[in-house]
Parts: C-alpha cells; structure tokens; sequence
C-alpha cells in the first residue's frame, strides 16, 4: 500500500533496526509472556507503524488493509479445504484409502501405503487434524503387522507434514503465494513435485531407519477404528474421486493458461467464454467449493448422513481453523505495515548487498524465527511479508515465484522442537519421551524443511535458465 503524498525520510539502518526490534518484541510476547499470536502481531503492526512514522491517521488503514487483502484469499481457501477434510474424515473416507493401499502394496510395504494414503487425504487437510485422523488406522496397522510405532507412524506424520507445508490449500503456501503474488496453479504444481520425493527421503526412508533403531510398542491411545465407519464405509473411487477433483480443476486452469501463452490453442482464445468458464472452474476457491459439494453429496447424503448432519460436520471444520485463519490475516497487517514503511526494501537492499540470494534469505530468516517461536504460519507470513517488495521488485517469473514460497515454507518448519504445538502432539499420541521426540520427529522435520528448500532452490535456477 502506498501513501499519497507521504514518503519514507528515515535511512535504511534505523529501518531496519525498527524491523529488528519488532520481531524481538514480537518473539517476545508470544514466547514469554504467552500473548496469543494473533494480538501480538497486531500489537507489534501498530507499534511499527508508529515507529516508522507512518502517518497517524493512515495507520488503521495499513493495518486493516493488509488484513483485509490476505483474507480475502486465504480465508476463503483455508475454511472450504478444512470443511472438505472434515467431511472425508466424518465419512470413513481416511480409513478405505488406507486399506486399499495396503492390499495394493501389501503388508510388507505397509508404512509405504500408509504414508502414501497420508498424502492423498493431507492434501485438503490440516496436519493435526488429518494426523488424529489417521492415527487409528496406523496403530491397527501395527499391531496386526508388529514392530515400533516409528516405523508406521513416521512415514504418516511426515506425509501431512509435508502436504501441510508445501502444497495449497494450507495455509502457509496460500498464505507466501498471496504476499509473493505467486499463482496458485504453478505452487501447487511444484509443491506437489518437492513434496512427493521429500516425504519418501525424509519421512518414509528415515522411519524406516528410525523404526528399526528405536522400538516403541504401538499405544494403546486411538487404537480402534470408529465402529460407525465401518459398518458403511465409502468406495475407494469415490473418495479418492472427490481428493481428486481440486487438482484436476486447478490443473486445467493452469494448462489452459500455459497453452494459450505458448500459442498452442487458436489466437483469441483467452478472451473466448469457454476459456473463461473453464479457467474460473480451476481458480483454487471454485475448485475447492465444487469438491466441498460434491464430497457431500457422494460421502455425505449416499453414506445415509442426513443435510442437518452435512451442515453440522461443515460448522465443525471451521472452529478449528480460523485461529490460523486470523494469525496468517495478522500476518499480512504486519507485512502490510512493513512494505508501506520501506522495511521491505530496505532489507531487500540489504541482502542485495550482502549477496545473499534471495531464496536462500527467505530460507534463512523463516528457519530463524520458526526455532525462535515455533509457529510455522507465523514464522511464514512474517518472512513473506518482509521479501514482499524484494521479490515484486526482481522481476522473477512465475515458476520462480513459486520457488521463493517452496523455499520460504521449508524454512518455517525445521527444527521443531519444545516450543511447536506439533512437537508435543506427535511425542504424546505415539507415547516418545522429549528425548526420543527430538531424535525423531526434531530431525525428521529439519531434514524436511532443508531437502524442501533444496528442490526449490534447483528449481528456482532452472526457471531462471528457462527464461
């Protein structure tokens, strides 16, 4: 946002030691005096906007607009995947991807199917919830097959990990891409090709490794399937149908694109209806809308679930998400203040100078304030909201852009640890003390985070050779 009539008079180093003090002071309320994230990031936008002279009587304008503009996305995206989980997940959904994988691939290769079925159903879903979700399913796998629980919960948690970091409709990638002005389509198509190789070194081989070096029997917590799911459990098409409907829509928006760019379809095509009808199908909340209506329709009304019942698992979704939905809107008022104030570009000047790439400073500052406060969305949207200018102003092209969100989102998730909500979950649900956590699922996620940030990287120059 800019200012009509208003310019910047303070010098890139006060700027910067303004944006210093700010991340300090917002490490700070979260971390010591346990203030929520989402009024922290508000406190320290105002407290910025004032210290960067920002006119007085422009400041809730900033304020209100950056969140205003993230949330018109990324609300949208965040609340109808979340409602498309919860209903695959209320359907039994999770649990008939797992068994047909497993009898595909068989026991042997079971962690194999099981992180392969965490992908797929990881894709409209948050990793905790998804987690929960799948944990029934894993912990009968190991009991019926034997051997530690890291053995088939490593390559399951890592799989939702994974999805939940790179890949759209979560919101960190949703949240980078907004701030980058990246396009959904081409961040979900190279999130998809990290996430896949990614999970398979780091969280299928590494809990192969991990599973046989530490044996943990399988708890007993979440052990049994729901009954009710069993009893009248979907067909495997129709769930795996329904997964796939988002990517197959948001696919054909970024093909028809590409085609028309590179002059394969007739001349005029881009301004034909049908060009346009089909595009918006593949816009990312279209395609996640239809995908919400039709899983409701194929595993809500013909699984017997009543429309009052639909409309309850829908309500159900959101309560969970709009925290996050509210800390990455934050997130965006904070950035919002950081461009309008020239901390963007000052840093971006910074680094320039330096020459530090920009991808691997993304990587860096992400990592830093990720082991700092532990949330991944806030460690995100802050360093997006810092390389915002710097990125809008190196004339990357879209394949590029989509790297810089790859690069920044594995920088957000190393290093999980004692300060990380997740941390906590995986050590509780398969029964690890902290020590074992952190030789397990600490390293898992580092090596996620750094082998992420690698295939970006690759991919970001090879764009750039590309043109």
């Amino acid at each position: 946002m800019t200012i009509e009539g208003w310019t910047q008079t303070l010098g890139a180093t006060p700027l910067l030691l303004i944006a210093l003090a700010a991340i300090v002071v917002l490490l700070v309320l979260i971390m010591k005096f346990k203030i929520h994230a989402f009024i922290s990031l508000i406190i320290v936008s105002l407290l910025t906007a004032f210290a960067t002279q920002i006119p007085t009587g422009k400041v809730v304008s900033v304020l209100t607009t950056g969140f205003g503009n993230t949330l018109a996305s990324v609300a949208l995206l965040v609340g109808l995947g979340a409602m498309l989980g919860r209903i695959v997940e209320q359907s039994g959904g999770a649990k008939v991807i797992a068994d047909k994988l497993i009898s595909i691939f068989g026991e042997k290769r079971a962690p194999f199917a099981l992180g392969v079925a965490s992908l797929i159903f990881g894709f409209p879903i948050f990793f905790d919830a998804g987690l929960v979700v799948m944990l029934p399913v894993v912990f009968s796998v190991g009991r019926r097959l034997g051997g530690s629980v890291l053995l088939y919960g490593l390559p399951a948690a890592g799989a939702f990990s994974v999805m939940h970091v790179f890949v759209p409709p979560h919101p960190g990638p949703v949240a980078a891409a907004e701030f980058f002005g990246a396009n959904a389509g081409y961040v979900l198509i190279l999130g998809l090709l990290v996430a896949i190789p990614t999970w398979y070194v780091t969280s299928y081989l590494f809990g192969i490794w991990a599973g046989k070096k530490w044996e943990f029997p399988i708890p007993a917590i979440l052990g049994e399937a729901d009954a009710e799911h069993e009893a009248n459990p979907p067909r495997f098409g129709a769930v795996l149908g329904v997964m796939l409907i988002p990517l197959v829509l948001i696919f054909l928006n970024t093909g028809l694109n590409a085609l028309a760019t590179a002059g394969v379809l007739p001349e005029g095509s881009k301004d034909q209806v049908w060009f346009q009808f089909l595009r918006a199908l593949g816009e990312t909340p279209v395609a996640l809308l239809i995908a919400v209506i039709v899983a409701a329709l194929v595993l809500g009304r013909k699984q017997g679930m009543s429309s009052t019942a639909i409309q309850q698992v829908m309500e159900q979704a959101l309560g969970p998400v709009c925290s996050v939905i509210l800390i990455t809107g934050a997130g965006g008022m904070f950035g919002s203040v950081l461009r309008t104030s020239g901390i963007g570009a000052a840093l971006s000047d910074v680094l320039g100078d330096m020459g530090i790439p920009l991808i691997f400073a993304g990587f860096i500052i992400a990592g830093i304030l990720r082991i700092a406060q532990g949330s991944a969305t806030v460690a995100l949207t802050t360093t997006a909201g810092l390389l915002a200018p710097g990125v809008a102003a190196a004339g990357l092209n879209e394949f590029q852009l989509a790297a810089m969100v790859i690069a920044v989102a594995g920088g957000s998730v190393i290093a999980s640890h004692v300060n990380d909500s997740g941390f906590w979950l995986v050590g509780r649900f398969f029964d690890l003390d902290v020590k074992t956590t952190l030789k397990t699922w600490t390293v898992l996620e580092t090596l996620l985070g750094v082998m992420g940030f690698i295939l970006a990287a690759v991919a970001f120059g090879l764009a750039g050779l590309a043109g």
